[in-house]
């Protein structure tokens, strides 16, 4: 059985540690089912917010990482999370609840879409969803952003030197076009080794 919501007064000793593989395919299949427009913005609240499974600093650092490796960001975090909390089992029980009932989905659109797509009320609602989409995307970047300088807030200069990363890695691919494997080789070893200065 997945775990109730615990809420955002939760102690962190109320966190799952460890998790069945039936619990994770469940959960995230139901993270999945819910997320049409963006899987990204649910995975957030479920996994953060929800239940609590990782915290929202982990979950920053599992997305950048799931952002420079090969496929979609939302089955890289499902893998590492799946792995976190019950190792191999786990990442393949993530990964399935992620990808199987969206696939039939998928599926079942596609071939409506195939029949109803040019019908313009369809073309009016699919404009519509976008649109929602791209704010529940932008809402999540916020609310991940606040978290994470929130817990650096004593450390003013490092808050600083995020922000202009992240600037200029948005200037990059938002504004420039140039490829994400370029902005990521250009600034990915600038930030490391500027991970390893500020700890020293």
């Amino acid at each position: 059985m997945i775990e109730e919501d615990l809420g955002p007064g939760a102690t962190e000793s109320a966190i799952p540690q460890n998790l069945s593989p039936i619990e994770i395919f469940l959960g995230f299949s139901q993270m999945a089912l819910s997320g049409f427009g963006g899987v990204m913005p649910f995975a957030y609240r479920f996994l953060v917010e929800t239940r609590r499974w990782v915290s929202a600093e982990d979950f920053a650092q599992m997305f950048a990482f799931g952002q420079i490796l090969p496929g979609p960001t939302i089955c890289n975090v499902s893998v590492m999370v799946g792995w976190r909390k019950a190792g191999i089992a786990g990442s393949f029980a993530a990964l399935a609840g992620v990808v199987c009932g969206p696939i039939v989905i998928v599926i079942l659109l596609g071939a409506a879409y195939r029949t109803w797509g040019g019908v313009p009320a369809v073309q009016a609602a699919l404009s519509g969803m976008s649109s929602v989409a791209a704010g529940l995307i932008l809402a999540t970047a916020v609310k991940m952003a606040i978290t994470l300088f929130k817990a650096h807030a004593d450390r003013w200069l490092e808050c600083a030197w995020l922000l202009i990363f992240a600037a200029l890695a948005f200037a990059g691919v938002g504004l420039m076009r140039w490829p994400l494997v370029a902005v990521v080789a250009v600034l990915g070893p600038v930030a490391v080794i500027f991970a390893f200065w500020k700890h020293d």
